[in-house]
C-alpha cells in the first residue's frame, strides 16, 4: 500500500521542495492550495493529487481529508505550511485582515493536526509537520498579525508533541529564521549576499525528511533553520 504524505498551503519554493522529497522517496504528495490551477507540473513531476482547498474554512479541510480517505494508501506525513500576516502601526490594523491572519496562520494548523490526528492514531503512527517563523518566538515591531499567529502556532505544536509523541506520532515545527528562496517575496538568490543570505528550499526540504526519520528515541519537536550569516 503507498504512503500518503499531505502538504497543505502548496506553491513554489518550500512546499514544492517538499514535494519533491517525498516524491523521490516514494510517497504520493496530496497538494492542497487555495487554488491549484498554476501546480499542474507540480502534481505531474511528483505524481500527486491535487486539492483545491482553503485552510481555515473547516468545511474545506474535512472536504480535503474525505479526499485523502479515497485515495490508495495510508497517511503517513502532513505538511502545514500557510501563513499570513498584515504589517502596520498597531492603531492603523485592520481588524478583519488580523483575523485572517489568525486563522490561516494559526487555525488552519489546528484543522490539519485535527484531522490527520484522527487517522494518525487508528494507523499507530504518523508525522505532522509544520512551518514556523522567528517571529514565533521573538515579535517584531509593527507585526502584532504575524507574531500572534506564529507563536500560537508554536504554542499548539508543543501541545501536540506532548499529546500526541505517547501515541507514536511526531509533531516538528520548524522555525524558519530567514527569507526562503523562490517564494514569491523573494528571489532565488540576493543581490548583495548572493545565495548565503537566503534559505535554499531544497536544503530546508531536507531538514523537513531528516526529522521523519528520526527515531522516537531521539525526536526532536522543534528545530531553528538559518542562513549560516544570519544574526540571531
Amino acid at each position: 500500500m503507498p504512503s500518503l504524505a499531505l502538504v497543505v498551503g502548496t506553491g513554489p519554493g518550500l512546499s514544492a521542495s517538499i514535494a519533491r522529497a517525498f516524491a523521490a522517496r516514494s510517497y504520493r504528495p496530496v497538494l492542497a492550495a487555495r487554488d491549484t490551477s498554476d501546480l499542474a507540473d507540480l502534481r505531474d513531476e511528483t505524481n500527486g493529487v491535487l486539492v483545491d482547498c482553503d485552510a481555515s474554512d473547516p468545511d474545506d479541510v474535512a472536504r480535503l481529508f474525505a479526499t485523502v480517505d479515497d485515495l490508495d494508501g495510508a497517511l503517513e506525513v502532513a505538511v502545514y505550511n500557510p501563513s499570513a500576516r498584515s504589517r502596520g502601526p498597531i492603531a492603523e490594523l485592520n481588524p478583519q485582515d488580523v483575523r485572517n491572519a489568525l486563522d490561516v496562520t494559526a487555525f488552519g494548523a489546528f484543522l490539519m493536526a485535527h484531522h490527520a490526528a484522527r487517522r494518525m492514531q487508528v494507523n499507530g503512527r504518523g508525522t505532522m509537520l509544520f512551518t514556523g517563523a522567528s517571529a514565533g518566538v521573538k515579535g517584531f515591531a509593527e507585526s502584532a498579525p504575524f507574531a500572534m499567529g506564529k507563536f500560537a502556532l508554536r504554542g499548539l505544536c508543543q501541545s501536540l508533541a506532548r499529546e500526541l509523541h505517547p501515541k507514536n506520532i511526531h509533531i516538528g515545527h520548524v522555525v524558519i529564521d530567514g527569507g526562503i528562496a523562490g517564494t514569491p517575496q523573494h528571489g532565488r538568490s540576493n543581490e548583495v549576499n548572493g545565495d548565503d543570505y537566503m534559505l535554499d528550499p531544497d536544503q530546508v526540504a531536507k531538514a523537513y525528511m531528516n526529522l521523519i526519520d528520526q527515531h522516537r528515541s531521539t525526536w526532536a519537536w522543534e528545530i531553528e533553520l538559518r542562513p549560516w550569516i544570519e544574526t540571531f
